[in-house]
């Protein structure tokens, strides 16, 4: 999807499913795309940053997962889908939220535990939600989100809409059984679901290596008969290519498509976490591979971008998140009286 929290969606083809901005797979994207790109990036990175200020504030309780890092497989794969697909998440889902469109403000209010949050501020950090988007969650359980993405993309096929639920997950989620039991019935089922397993090497503490005998996981993907592939995660425009031919096939009626994002989470696992189970030289390797500066270097390589214009950039971003702080910070909570609403039922209700 390629709006953004301030855009009015453009025009769409005559057959109402491509956008004339959007580059076909494989294609060469012209500068705005990747100007966006760059914006939608730059946007997650900052309001991630603005987090890790507000939790150490106490102004943000809870559970907090940081997606610092991993930018590129958000906006890649965001971009390539389209506005009738669904999106399933993790709990570390602020990025994937904000790509789908769903407003700063409503995102940042629901970090705040407010009733102007997506979710009512019910739901927290890792229950993001917004039915008019088709995003399903911010979903707490690890591989939690895998069965209900099947769920959706069964019913998109038995409706006969040539739409694609796109369900994101980790490394960690790849060894429970909601994974295998998803990619199976997908299969079989010939549903169109695009698995992004985002392999941060990383399962809270657990390496790769230390929880997975064979760690190419796309070709173990590909044992249940469906393709299967990687694409570097760090890399926004080859996520994006990646993303739009695995999209593209699945809409057309291929069947579903696992998609291995190779990236990296530059911050633990969680702001509980003390981080110890990896080395200081690791992390900062990892940091010299940051997807905003590599696209930032590319555009500055190809005229697209300067110093002013970087600037401006950051200063649009920056005030965008500090209205967004503003007014989570004057938004209400809920009150005590609605506190079993949407809890239990009551015919007589009308609310």
């Amino acid at each position: 999807m390629t709006t953004t929290t301030k855009r009015t969606p453009g025009p769409k083809h005559p057959g109402g499913r491509r956008r004339p901005t959007e580059p076909r797979a494989g294609a060469r994207p012209g500068p705005d795309h990747q100007w966006e790109a760059l914006r939608q990036m730059l946007l997650i990175r900052r309001f991630e940053e603005r987090c890790v200020e507000l939790y150490s504030g106490a102004k943000i309780r809870g559970f907090v997962h940081l997606y610092i890092g991993e930018e590129a497989v958000a906006v890649g794969v965001g971009r390539a889908l389209h506005e009738e697909d669904a999106v399933v998440s993790t709990y570390r889902e602020h990025g994937h939220a904000l790509v789908r469109g769903v407003p700063v403000d409503a995102v940042m209010a629901e970090m705040f535990g407010r009733a102007t949050g997506c979710s009512r501020g019910r739901g927290g950090s890792m229950h993001l939600f917004d039915a008019g988007r088709r995003f399903y969650g911010g979903n707490a359980i690890v591989a939690g989100g895998l069965p209900l993405a099947a769920g959706l993309a069964l019913a998109d096929r038995m409706r006969g809409a040539e739409r694609v639920t796109c369900c994101f997950f980790g490394d960690g989620a790849y060894a429970e059984g909601e994974f295998h039991e998803t990619a199976n019935l997908a299969a079989l089922w010939q549903l169109p679901l695009l698995l992004v397993c985002e392999n941060n090497l990383y399962a809270m503490g657990t390496s790769l290596a230390r929880e997975h005998a064979q760690t190419n996981l796309a070709m173990r993907a590909a044992s249940y008969g469906m393709p299967a592939w990687t694409v570097d995660g760090m890399d926004v425009l080859a996520v994006e290519s990646a993303a739009r031919r695995a999209a593209d096939s699945v809409r057309a009626g291929g069947g579903p498509i696992f998609l291995e994002a190779r990236t990296y989470r530059f911050r633990a696992h969680s702001m509980y976490d003390p981080d110890r189970y990896r080395n200081k030289e690791e992390v900062e390797r990892w940091k010299a591979r940051d997807p905003l500066a590599a696209l930032e270097e590319r555009l500055r390589a190809e005229g697209i971008l300067d110093d002013r214009a970087r600037k401006r950039l950051e200063e649009e971003v920056t005030a965008e998140i500090d209205a967004s702080v503003r007014a989570a910070e004057a938004a209400p909570c809920e009150p005590v009286a609605d506190l079993l609403r949407f809890v239990t039922s009551d015919s007589g209700s009308t609310r």
